[in-house]
């Protein structure tokens, strides 16, 4: 299904592909490509996947087999999703398992343009290494810094989960001109923890992506996937969906369920950017002279 939320009379349109991941990675694969037809043919015009959606979300566990599912850039998906963005005339942004080299491998989201060309790719910045998301066995750091693009329906950043955390992430893609700040997705909780810890997780996930908004007046799109995937011998996560978009003010545009598969539409204006940062001119009074510590882990 499809829901659009319009924001404005005129603009662009987003289209955030949030569903469920099966262990096929080619029906994964089917089931986003369909996704990106439908976002497109109801009007979409920058579509944005989910976190790793050609499989499920593997890093559970620590298991070299899951290498298997790494591919190169270009690619099978980058192909796939390169036809689809030049027969609907879409930007796409599509969140791959990237084999570099042998032993080299990346999570990293490609960035491809209305008429097909692959404008280039970001690669996850920060890897995180906790209960259940044991990415630093898999994914080597990015190394290509924090880019935007210049696409047919605007200027866009892009970064993935565990960036999404991180202010630094944030205000250095909007101060390449970013309008728009995409999250590709995978998080959602611990079974057991849910009942005490659940409310309070997803508030802190949603309150610092909008915060990012605020900070640098660009719109956030954030795209997380659902149902509980659960790896032999243990509880799994239960992924919390509950995609989103926030406006330049933070204001919370549109968000999709919980537990639903749907495409999240969501029309935007993106002249509201300029106007934002020139009414909250945050970027005009940061005192950079003063910011040199910040490259530094800790201040004893």
């Amino acid at each position: 299904m499809s829901r659009t939320r319009k924001t404005h009379r005129s603009g662009v349109t987003l289209g955030l592909l949030q569903h469920a991941c099966g262990a096929d990675p080619a029906e994964n694969l089917a089931t986003c490509l369909a996704a990106a037809e439908r976002a497109a043919k109801d009007g979409a015009q920058i579509l944005c996947t989910q976190e790793l959606f050609r499989s499920q979300y593997f890093c559970q566990n620590e298991d070299h087999a899951h290498f298997g599912l790494a591919e190169t850039i270009p690619g099978p998906s980058t192909e796939a999703f390169q036809k689809l963005a030049r027969r609907r005339g879409v930007v796409i942004v599509a969140s791959l398992f990237e084999r570099r080299a042998p032993g080299l491998y990346h999570n990293t989201a490609v960035i491809i343009d209305a008429d097909g060309t692959l404008l280039g790719r970001y690669r996850k910045m920060h890897i995180p290494d906790d209960p259940l998301f044991y990415e630093k066995f898999y994914f080597t750091p990015g190394d290509l810094g924090f880019r935007a693009w210049n696409t047919r329906f605007g200027r866009i950043g892009v970064l993935i989960c565990w960036d999404q955390w991180y202010p630094e992430a944030a205000r250095l893609t909007a101060l390449q001109g970013a309008e728009i700040l995409f999250y590709p997705t995978a998080i959602g909780w611990h079974p057991s923890e849910k009942a005490e810890y659940g409310a309070r997780h997803h508030l802190a996930w949603e309150t610092i992506q909008r915060s990012h908004a605020v900070a640098n007046g660009c719109f956030v799109a954030a795209v997380n996937r659902i149902g509980l995937e659960q790896p032999i011998g243990g509880d799994g996560l239960e992924f919390w969906g509950q995609s989103f978009v926030s406006g330049t003010s933070g204001e919370l545009l549109a968000k999709a369920s919980v537990n639903k598969p749907e495409n999240l539409l969501v029309e935007v204006e993106l002249a509201k950017s300029e106007t934002t940062r020139t009414h909250w001119p945050f970027l005009r009074d940061r005192r950079i002279d003063a910011y040199g510590d910040i490259t530094r882990r800790f201040i004893d």
